[in-house]
């Protein structure tokens, strides 16, 4: 997975008092957790634009002025709620052989058959959580809708990967085809198209004519 570097400072003080300095001041405080103790530093806001306004997922570096650098998550975010500036911000440490728990973003990818018939792609689901070391963790999770018809379902087990373990149940839909009005015929049509395939072989296979010619034959004998 793809990292960012926050360049930041430790924060002396964590008072409300300093804290709204800080905001004045175009920067955002922040607390890193999950190491032995909880880590607060302050960043300008303009350090979180690659990271809080896309739809990636990164990890992050924070580089402190102290020389000390540290591995870490977002883990959650507080905006304004009038002028959406970004007030709060807290991270998690991750380390190297201590697995971690992140969503990751789904990225479709093909031209299902349903849709070319017609139907309507629907993603129910955008982000899936997963469990997986740092090493391991993808920047998305491809999933492949070339041969999915309407009414197919794509499940998590179709994603499933050696290097990560999905947190949700096998039965968590991603994506469907759903039906439409314009869809229904071509469907039907598709459908039949197959079934006609496979009798013109059996009948080539055993020398039997093909029903539609057994009645022709019937109605000249009559």
């Amino acid at each position: 997975m793809k990292s960012i570097t926050i360049n930041g400072s430790k924060r002396e003080s964590v008072g409300k008092a300093a804290t709204k300095a800080l905001r004045n001041a175009g920067e955002v405080p922040c607390v890193v957790y999950g190491g032995d103790e909880p880590i607060h530093f302050s960043a300008e806001e303009k350090e979180f634009q690659n990271l809080v306004y896309t739809p990636d997922v990164h990890t992050v570096v924070i580089s402190l002025k102290d020389g000390s650098k540290i591995n870490a998550i977002l883990q959650d975010i507080q905006f304004h709620p009038v002028t959406d500036r970004i007030l709060h911000m807290d991270f998690y440490q991750i380390f190297d052989d201590k697995e971690v728990m992140l969503e990751i973003p789904v990225r479709v990818t093909g031209n299902a058959k349903g849709v070319r018939n017609g139907g309507v792609l629907r993603i129910v689901t955008r982000k899936l959580r997963i469990k997986a070391i740092p090493e391991n963790l993808p920047d998305f999770i491809e999933v492949d809708i070339t041969e999915m018809k309407i009414g197919h379902k794509k499940y998590v087990t179709s994603v499933t990967s050696d290097d990560y373990k999905i947190l949700h149940p096998d039965n968590t839909v991603i994506c469907q085809v759903r039906t439409s009005r314009t869809a229904i015929v071509d469907e039907v049509e598709e459908e039949e198209e197959d079934e006609e395939g496979v009798e013109g072989e059996e009948g080539t296979d055993d020398g039997a004519v093909p029903a539609t010619e057994t009645d022709d034959v019937a109605a000249v004998k009559e």
